[in-house]
Protein backbone atom coordinates (compact mmCIF):
# COMPACT_ATOMS: atom_id res chain seq x y z
CA UNK A 1 0.00 0.00 0.00
CA UNK A 2 1.58 3.26 -1.07
CA UNK A 3 0.08 6.49 0.67
CA UNK A 4 1.36 10.41 0.54
CA UNK A 5 0.09 13.65 1.69
CA UNK A 6 1.30 17.18 1.67
CA UNK A 7 0.21 20.39 3.31
CA UNK A 8 1.25 23.94 3.05
CA UNK A 9 0.48 25.31 6.42
CA UNK A 10 0.43 28.63 7.70
CA UNK A 11 3.48 29.02 10.73
CA UNK A 12 1.36 29.27 14.05
CA UNK A 13 0.81 26.74 16.72
CA UNK A 14 -2.31 25.67 15.43
CA UNK A 15 -1.26 24.46 12.46
CA UNK A 16 1.25 21.88 14.06
CA UNK A 17 -2.13 19.74 16.29
CA UNK A 18 -3.50 19.82 12.91
CA UNK A 19 -0.43 18.13 11.00
CA UNK A 20 -0.27 15.80 14.15
CA UNK A 21 -3.88 14.75 13.80
CA UNK A 22 -4.01 13.79 9.86
CA UNK A 23 -0.78 12.07 10.17
CA UNK A 24 -2.27 9.75 13.45
CA UNK A 25 -5.42 9.12 11.34
CA UNK A 26 -3.72 8.40 8.26
CA UNK A 27 -1.71 5.94 10.29
CA UNK A 28 -4.66 4.15 11.70
CA UNK A 29 -6.72 3.95 8.52
CA UNK A 30 -3.68 2.12 7.20
CA UNK A 31 -3.53 -0.20 9.87
CA UNK A 32 -0.11 0.91 11.56
CA UNK A 33 1.12 -0.13 14.99
CA UNK A 34 0.14 2.77 17.49
CA UNK A 35 3.44 2.58 19.25
CA UNK A 36 4.98 3.46 15.52
CA UNK A 37 2.14 6.18 14.64
CA UNK A 38 2.76 8.22 17.98
CA UNK A 39 6.79 7.73 17.82
CA UNK A 40 5.99 9.50 14.09
CA UNK A 41 3.62 11.90 15.41
CA UNK A 42 6.02 13.73 17.75
CA UNK A 43 8.63 13.54 16.00
CA UNK A 44 6.42 15.30 13.36
CA UNK A 45 5.54 17.73 16.19
CA UNK A 46 8.42 18.86 17.14
CA UNK A 47 10.17 19.43 13.25
CA UNK A 48 6.77 22.05 12.56
CA UNK A 49 7.41 23.11 15.88
CA UNK A 50 10.83 24.27 14.46
CA UNK A 51 9.22 25.61 11.33
CA UNK A 52 6.84 27.74 13.05
CA UNK A 53 9.11 28.93 15.31
CA UNK A 54 12.52 29.63 13.12
CA UNK A 55 10.92 29.13 9.46
CA UNK A 56 10.26 32.79 8.53
CA UNK A 57 12.30 34.37 5.64
CA UNK A 58 13.12 37.35 8.50
CA UNK A 59 12.08 40.97 7.97
CA UNK A 60 10.33 39.90 4.71
CA UNK A 61 6.80 38.98 5.41
CA UNK A 62 5.73 37.78 2.28
CA UNK A 63 2.92 34.49 1.85
CA UNK A 64 5.97 32.07 1.68
CA UNK A 65 7.70 33.08 4.58
CA UNK A 66 4.50 32.47 6.55
CA UNK A 67 3.99 29.05 5.01
CA UNK A 68 6.07 25.63 6.04
CA UNK A 69 5.18 22.15 3.74
CA UNK A 70 4.40 19.02 5.66
CA UNK A 71 5.11 15.86 2.92
CA UNK A 72 4.46 12.59 4.44
CA UNK A 73 4.53 9.15 2.65
CA UNK A 74 3.56 5.65 3.50
CA UNK A 75 5.04 3.57 1.15
CA UNK A 76 5.47 -0.94 1.87
CA UNK A 77 7.24 -1.03 5.35
CA UNK A 78 8.67 2.33 5.69
CA UNK A 79 6.99 6.17 6.71
CA UNK A 80 9.23 9.11 5.47
CA UNK A 81 8.26 12.70 6.53
CA UNK A 82 9.77 15.74 5.13
CA UNK A 83 9.00 19.68 6.90
CA UNK A 84 10.67 22.03 5.36
CA UNK A 85 9.75 25.55 5.36
CA UNK A 86 11.56 29.22 4.01
CA UNK A 87 14.01 30.54 6.79
CA UNK A 88 17.33 31.20 6.90
CA UNK A 89 17.68 27.49 7.01
CA UNK A 90 21.00 25.25 8.84
CA UNK A 91 24.34 26.50 9.14
CA UNK A 92 26.97 24.40 6.96
CA UNK A 93 27.55 22.02 8.04
CA UNK A 94 25.25 21.99 10.62
CA UNK A 95 26.26 20.45 13.46
CA UNK A 96 23.60 20.31 16.05
CA UNK A 97 24.71 19.80 19.47
CA UNK A 98 22.93 18.08 22.26
CA UNK A 99 20.89 20.16 24.04
CA UNK A 100 21.03 19.62 27.91
CA UNK A 101 18.53 17.80 29.41
CA UNK A 102 17.15 20.92 31.64
CA UNK A 103 17.35 22.65 28.47
CA UNK A 104 13.61 24.82 27.87
CA UNK A 105 14.50 24.60 23.80
CA UNK A 106 16.79 22.75 21.63
CA UNK A 107 16.08 19.29 22.24
CA UNK A 108 13.49 19.10 19.46
CA UNK A 109 16.26 17.45 16.30
CA UNK A 110 17.78 15.20 19.21
CA UNK A 111 14.15 13.95 19.87
CA UNK A 112 13.33 13.61 16.18
CA UNK A 113 16.64 11.42 16.20
CA UNK A 114 15.87 9.41 18.85
CA UNK A 115 12.07 8.36 17.33
CA UNK A 116 12.79 7.80 13.25
CA UNK A 117 15.19 5.07 11.93
CA UNK A 118 17.05 7.67 9.91
CA UNK A 119 17.28 11.49 10.18
CA UNK A 120 18.39 14.19 7.37
CA UNK A 121 18.72 17.93 8.34
CA UNK A 122 19.66 20.38 5.74
CA UNK A 123 18.36 23.75 3.56
CA UNK A 124 16.30 23.02 0.74
CA UNK A 125 18.48 22.96 -2.47
CA UNK A 126 17.94 26.61 -4.95
CA UNK A 127 15.96 28.56 -2.20
CA UNK A 128 17.24 28.22 1.22
CA UNK A 129 15.29 27.49 4.10
CA UNK A 130 15.46 24.09 6.56
CA UNK A 131 14.61 20.79 5.81
CA UNK A 132 14.23 18.16 8.18
CA UNK A 133 13.16 14.45 6.68
CA UNK A 134 12.73 11.58 8.81
CA UNK A 135 11.65 7.70 8.27
CA UNK A 136 10.83 4.55 10.17
CA UNK A 137 10.20 1.25 9.52
CA UNK A 138 6.72 0.33 9.49
CA UNK A 139 4.67 -2.65 11.88
CA UNK A 140 1.27 -3.36 11.33
CA UNK A 141 -1.24 -3.98 13.60
CA UNK A 142 -3.73 -7.39 12.74
CA UNK A 143 -6.67 -6.19 11.64
CA UNK A 144 -6.35 -2.70 10.28
CA UNK A 145 -9.60 -0.26 9.47
CA UNK A 146 -8.48 0.04 5.76
CA UNK A 147 -8.88 -3.41 5.44
CA UNK A 148 -11.96 -3.88 7.12
CA UNK A 149 -13.93 -0.56 5.88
Amino acid sequence: MSIWWSLHLRRDAASVPLARRLLLGTMETAGVDPDVSYDLSVALSEACANAVEHGGGGIARDDASQAYRVTAYLDGEKCRIEVADSGPGFPRPHAARPARADAEHGRGLGLIRELADHVHIGTEPGHGGAVVSFDKMLKWQKDPSLLTA
